[in-house]
């Protein structure tokens, strides 16, 4: 599966948020990458804001522009407000509850557990990131010693990260479920998600 191998902390002083690479890398530089980036002053365009906002949300769930634009276009397909339906489908990706519920430090940590089997939902083995749970799937990790333990050492050091209320998680057997969909204020807060929808709609 094609992914991003290009410089991690760069997206993020980029963006002006903590994205990619290392937290303290970007605090010890909180500007734009390049030779000017400290004091680089310019005016962005309407379509240019739309196109960082796409960029940014693109580069948080670590999917190429392909697969990308193909969740946006079933979004679209469906009932609700479009934008709002496609964080959704964005944030019930199985890697990114994985890595919700602190199976994992990161989404890209958590896309490599799902593709290596350690997860199954509802009893089946599942190594395809991109499956979407629904309401009343049972998520566990794998009943074996490797899959305990990786799943042991991340939930360790992900104590402090909260597991949201549309998820239930039951650490000591492994186990989860989805308990409902995800509201609006539920998932991802820094991004416009209209601005990436007025954006598509320009082609």
């Amino acid at each position: 599966m094609a992914r991003y191998t290009g410089p991690t902390t760069r997206i993020s002083r980029r963006f002006g948020q903590h994205i990619l690479g290392s937290g303290k890398a970007y605090e010890r530089r909180p500007f734009p990458p390049g030779v000017h980036g400290a004091k680089m002053k310019r005016k962005v365009s309407e379509y240019a804001t739309g196109l960082n906002e796409k960029q940014k949300l693109r580069y948080i769930y670590g999917l190429l522009e392909r697969q990308f634009r193909r969740v946006f276009a079933i979004a679209k397909k469906e009932r609700g407000v479009t934008g709002e339906r496609f964080l959704q489908l964005l944030e019930t990706r199985l890697d990114s509850t994985v890595y919700l519920l602190g199976l994992a430090k990161s989404r890209a940590a958590a896309r490599q557990f799902v593709s290596h089997g350690h997860i199954r939902v509802n009893g089946h083995k599942v190594d395809i990131s991109s499956y979407n749970v629904q309401p009343g799937d049972e998520i566990e990790v794998k009943n074996a010693p490797a899959s305990r333990q990786l799943a042991t050492r991340c939930l360790e050091e992900n104590r402090i990260r909260n597991v949201p209320g549309w998820l239930a998680m039951n650490a000591e057997t492994f186990k989860a479920s989805v308990v409902r969909l995800p509201t609006r204020d539920e998932m991802t807060a820094d991004v416009n998600e209209q601005l990436i929808v007025e954006f598509y709609s320009r082609f």
